[in-house]
């Protein structure tokens, strides 16, 4: 097993690995994925350092949730934090934010993962008004006393989300994405957090793909693939696929950054190499449909960091590129 950077995941006070492994493709939304293939991935995260394991009570339906449940029985030496979420099976009014909806989402979620206490229970990307309500972290702050979750975060969209929640004192996480073609939270959020002592969970660093630099205008995605059915946010936050770029403007996009790639790194190491540096975060979570993107995210870790004037390539980009369409939405 690979030894990985660890770093503090905000007031959970627990060390998390600097890459993570992101596990919607495992539950849905992504095309199929067989349970084998599924057992596969977790495995080659697991021995490629990765100690930290993002889902969501609502991918697959809790079908990641039981899969990493039945996984974690079998390795128990592994040592993986559990990160979940809540929130995205009901209706998104706030007034399904309450104490008893709480207690049974996380008593679903703590009967898929097999544990007691979950790790980190996350608000999943709630209607914006959820995270000023008082109502809403009294009830939080009772899950942890009841010992049903051991700390609380946040998944958001935009930053103004993220900087209501880090007003919160019991708040421990915030994930939020950021990638080279989202640079907002750089000059917004993770300054606040860095203060606050609240971790930063990265997320959709590769924006859905994108960043890879291996999509064409000619690329087709599966039709239960979010890349084809959320274009334009249809089902859900535009943000959350390909990080809300038009999929022309990302693909001229993706070809530049692709060419700010250090010698025999990929595109995609490289944007997750430039999310491991940003001050602040405590790890990036990208997503894995097979072992080798598994062993391929998790090697990113061990690269050298970029260089500044890589750095200032990558700011460049965004302002020309991305930043008058991006920047006022999220």
């Amino acid at each position: 097993m690979i030894r990985m950077e660890q770093r503090v995941l905000g007031k959970t006070g627990r060390n998390v690995s600097v890459v993570g492994l992101g596990t919607w493709q495992l539950g849905a939304d992504w095309g199929e994925v067989a349970e084998s293939d599924a057992f596969a991935v977790l495995d080659a995260a697991v021995e490629s350092g990765v100690t930290f394991f993002d889902t969501a009570d609502v991918y697959g339906d809790g079908r990641s949730e039981q899969l990493i449940g039945r996984y974690l029985k079998g390795r128990p030496d592994a040592g993986v934090f559990v990160a979940t979420k809540m929130g995205r099976r009901a209706d998104q009014v706030p007034e399904n934010y309450v104490l008893d909806n709480f207690r049974a989402w996380n008593d679903r979620s703590r009967a898929n993962l097999g544990v007691d206490t979950l790790d980190l229970v996350q608000l999943h990307c709630p209607p914006t008004p959820v995270y000023t309500s008082d109502a809403v972290y009294d009830a939080l702050d009772t899950l942890v006393a009841e010992e049903r979750i051991a700390a609380y975060g946040v998944s958001v969209e935009t930053c103004a989300e993220a900087l209501a929640a880090l007003a919160r004192p019991g708040v421990a996480s915030v994930q939020i994405i950021l990638n080279p073609f989202r640079l907002k939270p750089l000059e917004e959020v993770l300054p606040v957090a860095r203060a606050a002592g609240v971790g930063i969970i990265a997320r959709v660093p590769l924006a859905s793909g994108l960043l890879t630099g291996k999509y064409t205008a000619d690329t087709v995605f599966a039709a239960n693939d979010h890349r084809t059915y959320n274009r334009h946010g249809e089902a859900f936050d535009q943000g959350e696929t390909f990080s809300g770029i038009e999929y022309g403007t990302g693909l001229a996009a993706a070809a530049e950054f692709a060419g700010l790639a250090p010698e025999g790194v990929t595109p995609a190491a490289t944007a997750l190499r430039w999310i491991i540096q940003q001050p602040g975060v405590s790890s990036v979570i990208p997503g894995a449909r097979s072992v080798e993107q598994a062993r391929a995210n998790s090697g990113a870790a061990a690269l050298p960091p970029l260089s500044p004037s890589t750095l200032e390539a990558v700011q460049g980009l965004y302002d020309r590129r991305l930043r008058a369409s991006i920047h006022p939405r999220w």
